[in-house]
């Protein structure tokens, strides 16, 4: 049976490069692992952080643009990205959060515990503990790969059509139903990460996309195989998905579901060391080639970004 593993990433709109990468390297740990463009518009980063290959499942991206509007998450978003910790560290990242000043409170969903706090644009994001998974072998900035964020964890679906939506989870991604409380119900994927996706049932009001929201939430295709076989399946759903584009690091297939989230399914290969060697992943801005004979213009119209080390305290 056609089944997707779980998350493949998830791409939001943030409104400065340099405050997004000292959140998500700095606060967080985690490894920018690609510095190129949004090929759609060559004047606007695309900035990739995950663990220390890039593996599917652990990538988050941004598009930040500089005096971007403030989104307001709502209805047809993915409302909330989870993110996987190794059991046991808890404690500290409730110290380190805490330290660099970020607001956290518990949330409860399925027996396990969330702590929930907004990044620097405002994007909602909730550790989570979880024994499935490999641990992260990046370590940086004091967060060591024992407590390395592994990945996601999963994911909240804010949607406007929930019924439908659930109907897309199980009829063309082939998520299982694993659970139901209250206003949740639980999808799983068969990986190990980004495999546990709740949607809440309840009909919510239309969000605005904008900086601190996500664009949109990409689904994990092993090959180029199944890539083309599940887009058959939302074509013949009536999803209308678009035709395959090739983003270099995956293959990409778009289609809005009846929810109003834009989803996407990526291919796992070829990864992100198709151009640039894994120890040096995130450090030059790579482009495609056919923006390469513009990289002098296209540098110049960028923010000077780079990555670098805080100690709790900072202001970031």
């Amino acid at each position: 049976m056609l089944r997707t593993a779980g998350i493949h990433h998830i791409t939001a709109f943030v409104d400065d490069a340099q405050k997004n990468i000292d959140f998500y390297a700095g606060v967080l740990g985690l490894r920018l692992v690609k510095k190129t463009i949004n090929f759609d518009a060559p004047e606007v980063y695309h900035l990739y952080f995950g663990d220390e290959k890039g593996s599917p499942g652990t990538i988050i991206t941004f598009f930040p643009q500089a005096g971007a509007r403030k989104g307001v998450v709502g209805g047809g978003q993915t409302g909330v990205t989870v993110y996987a910790i190794p059991p046991g560290t808890t404690p500290f990242w409730k110290e380190r959060l805490t330290s660099f000043g970020v607001h956290f409170e518990e949330k409860h969903r399925f027996g396990e515990t969330y702590l929930r706090f907004l990044d620097n644009a405002g994007l909602v994001l909730e550790l989570v503990e979880r024994e499935e998974g490999p641990l992260n072998t990046w370590s940086y900035n004091g967060v060591t790969a024992e407590e390395a964020i592994k990945g996601f964890g999963g994911a909240v679906l804010y949607s406007m059509a929930p019924e439908q939506t659930m109907a897309v989870m199980e009829n063309i991604l082939g998520m299982t139903k694993a659970a139901e409380e209250h206003d949740f119900v639980r999808y799983q994927g068969t990986g190990d990460l980004g495999n546990m996706i709740d949607i809440n049932r309840k009909v919510i009001a239309q969000g605005r996309g904008g900086a601190g929201t996500v664009h949109h939430i990409a689904w994990r295709a092993k090959d180029y195989e199944e890539h083309e076989l599940l887009q058959k399946r939302a074509e013949l759903a009536g999803m209308h998905p678009t035709s395959v584009i090739d983003r270099q690091y995956f293959n990409a297939v778009y289609f809005r579901e009846p929810g109003g989230i834009l989803f996407e399914i990526a291919t796992d290969p070829p990864g992100f060391a198709k151009d640039e060697p894994q120890e040096k992943l995130g450090e030059t801005l790579m482009l495609p080639s056919w923006y390469e004979p513009h990289r002098e213009l296209i540098e110049q119209n960028l923010p000077n970004v780079t990555v670098r080390e805080f100690k709790g305290g900072a202001k970031i």
